[in-house]
């Protein structure tokens, strides 16, 4: 027995030296290692799309890959060109925005009748010390060049989206063949197992997201809410964040209509009700009836999750903090001597704790 625990804690010390080595490797490959994930995330979530094509109407999946590419390249182009109009427009009327912004903080100072002087005043000190018009001002110089690092970043992961599809057709003839023996059955099970699992999630969670930022679109649409396709896109992104993202993209979008629409409150409670219905019903009824709760990860690992993955790849790695934790706590799952790992890292367990007599 003293073997045994002697052995798993030197597979722990391992697997913890593993761990670090394999994050500082990660950060200092990042510019290669985000658009692989990314590109192999989205071809997890459009694999059921193209085996229902080929399965319903006889599209072959050479065929099915092509049209997911085609629909998936114009959508982002035309997605990006969108936003980058739109990112440009909110520059240029950045003034204006700011104008109406001191305007409210000059109300709100009269009724708390608190000092206001554009000079020395808080909310003028504040603005600077935030380095909110430098950040502004920086971002507009570099619009030119994020566009052509989204365009180039599109086109590299579309080709690994492709390329990924194909070999997910070959995956279980290379797995029978690398595996061949005794547990090449077992390990070919569990490494199907791992995809389905994975893909369930990714697609769940790529539609629940969608879904979220299209309802924002058309609710910020409908009350004629300036720069509709930015407050979706944010809602889209930041679902992939779970509690914070929401809660950021809320307030980001609520605020920007009580500047834009002040001093009328009614298209305000509006776009701050349809946040929250929004959020509440998809991502606290709708998501955990179709995903299930046994994916679910417990908050003290998403907080770690989201500080690590993001100081490895920054925002990007915020965004993909979840899903990574998610593929890594299915992989534990379906090997045994991982699965206390999965346990510890989900918000419930399964299974019951037998009471002691």
């Amino acid at each position: 027995m003293k073997q045994i625990n002697f052995a798993r804690g030197i597979f722990l010390l391992l697997l913890f030296i593993c761990a670090v080595i394999t994050g500082t490797l990660l950060k200092i490959t990042a510019s290669v290692v985000i658009p692989v994930t990314v590109a192999v995330l989205l071809a997890f979530v459009f694999q059921p799309l193209i085996a229902a094509l080929n399965k319903r109407f006889h599209i072959p999946v050479g065929i099915g890959i092509t049209i997911i590419f085609v629909i998936l390249f114009v959508a982002m182009l035309v997605i990006g060109n969108l936003l980058f109009s739109s990112f440009k427009t909110i520059f240029a009327l950045y003034p204006k925005y700011e104008e109406r912004l001191t305007v409210i903080y000059e109300t709100v100072a009269t009724i708390f009748k608190l000092p206001f002087d554009e000079e020395t005043s808080l909310f003028e000190n504040l603005w600077g010390q935030l380095g909110i018009r430098t950040a502004i001002q920086n971002a507009a110089v570099s619009l030119s060049n994020i566009l052509i690092a989204f365009v180039k970043n599109l086109t590299v992961v579309s080709l690994f989206v492709i390329f990924f599809l194909a070999e997910l057709r070959l995956f279980k003839t290379k797995a029978a063949v690398a595996f061949d023996g005794q547990n090449s059955g077992k390990i070919t099970l569990i490494i199907k197992d791992i995809i389905l699992q994975v893909t369930r999630y990714i697609s769940v969670k790529f539609f629940i997201s969608l879904l979220t930022g299209v309802l924002v679109f058309l609710g910020t649409l409908a009350v004629h809410m300036d720069f509709p396709i930015v407050w979706g896109f944010l809602a889209f992104i930041l679902n992939f964040i779970p509690n914070f993202g929401s809660i950021i993209s809320g307030l980001i979008t609520t605020l920007f209509a009580l500047i834009q629409f002040w001093p009328k409150p009614g298209p305000v409670v509006f776009v701050g009700f349809l946040m929250i219905a929004v959020n509440m019903i998809l991502g606290n009824i709708v998501e955990p009836r179709i995903q299930g709760r046994n994916l679910g990860l417990s908050p003290f690992v998403i907080i770690v999750s989201l500080s690590v993955w993001g100081w490895m790849w920054g925002f990007m790695g915020m965004l993909l903090a979840v899903p990574m934790m998610v593929i890594l706590k299915i992989i534990c799952e379906n090997v045994s001597i991982l699965k206390p790992l999965s346990i510890l890292m989900g918000s419930k367990p399964t299974e019951e704790v037998p009471s002691e007599k």
